[in-house]
């Protein structure tokens, strides 16, 4: 699977692709950048979050039916971008941060640290106060840590891990096999606990020790994660949720058991979640794009979450 870096660097190219290719069909897209096209539309649904200025100014905005893609806007975001004071700090603090995370490649972070110099040198005294800002990734960097030297040295770990399935903490003795990344990172390793393979995300470790205890994880073919890493269980709690032709992405992103057409040109989706609850960031993200319908209790939720956002933002403009 590809990394972060990978990723920015085909979301790059695919904007320089889209711009001379109005409507460019989203199967041939995917075929010229070698991915399939989940990981297209995953590039897609970050694309609007990107545009010429930190504060909201510009955004690409991109959309998909699932066949076609269109860029609306090119005209609009096609002048150089000029960074501003907070914009050129914003961008050094957190180039600053990548370039320190672990397991980044020595490549990446050479050509990161270059890109940071030029930066500077172009933002001028713009840029002094970012040398004053800091920002670590301590807790989930240290696991990463751990963990990929539990791995280079063939050895067990132990973690104290938050579950949502169960609701609490839980330790767990693991033989780890790899580290994937699909939005989050991700160990895939043996849980002697369950007794079969497991994937715990770091940044819900809540402590991690490298025993002395060689790890011996059972002989497995490697999973396939092209369709995602999480596969939904025949038994768990089913969702509904109900999108306009602004949300027909939701089809494509998320494992479902049926996508229903409706009159409008949207779909009701009806997928499968162990943690329903996890997905009341999606109906925040969908707006009016959007609505979950069942269970009662989540679409309340969703609405609840909904409402109280608003009032924040409200009493920030304020």
């Amino acid at each position: 699977m590809s990394n972060a870096i990978d990723q920015t660097r085909r979301m790059l190219s695919l904007v320089t692709y889209l711009k001379e290719r109005p409507g460019a069909e989203v199967a041939e897209v995917a075929r010229a950048f070698g991915i399939s096209e989940r990981e297209l539309i995953n590039d897609l649904n970050v694309l609007p979050m990107c545009g010429t200025s930190f504060r909201g100014g510009d955004l690409l905005d991109i959309d998909t039916d699932g066949d076609r893609i269109w860029w609306h806007n090119v005209d609009d975001v096609a002048q150089p971008l000029r960074l501003a004071a907070d914009e050129a700090t914003a961008l050094l603090v957190a180039a600053r941060a990548v370039a320190g995370l672990p397991g980044l490649r020595e490549r990446d972070r050479q050509a990161l640290t270059r890109a940071v110099a030029k930066i500077e040198d172009a933002a001028g005294e713009s840029a002094a106060g970012s040398a004053r800002v800091g920002v670590t990734f301590e807790a989930e960097g240290q696991v990463f840590a751990d963990i990929d030297r539990a791995l280079s040295e063939g050895r067990l770990i132990w973690l104290r891990y938050y579950s949502h399935g169960r609701g609490g903490m839980t330790e767990r003795e693991v033989d780890p096999i790899r580290l994937v990344s699909e939005g989050h990172t991700y160990l895939e390793g043996w849980c002697r606990v369950s007794e079969d393979r497991r994937l715990f995300r770091l940044d819900r470790v809540a402590e991690i020790k490298v025993l002395d205890e060689p790890a011996d994880p059972p002989r497995l073919e490697p999973r396939d994660l092209s369709a995602g890493l999480v596969s939904p269980a025949a038994d768990d709690p089913e969702v509904v949720v109900e999108v306009g032709p602004g949300g027909r992405w939701v089809a494509e992103y998320y494992t479902h058991d049926s996508a229903e057409e409706l009159p409008d040109g949207g779909l009701r989706i009806t997928l499968r979640s162990a943690d329903p609850a996890g997905l009341r960031p999606l109906a925040l993200r969908l707006g009016r794009d959007g609505r979950i319908v069942a269970p009662a209790e989540l679409a309340e939720q969703a609405r609840a979450a909904a409402e109280a956002a608003l009032r924040g933002y409200q009493e920030g403009q304020a």
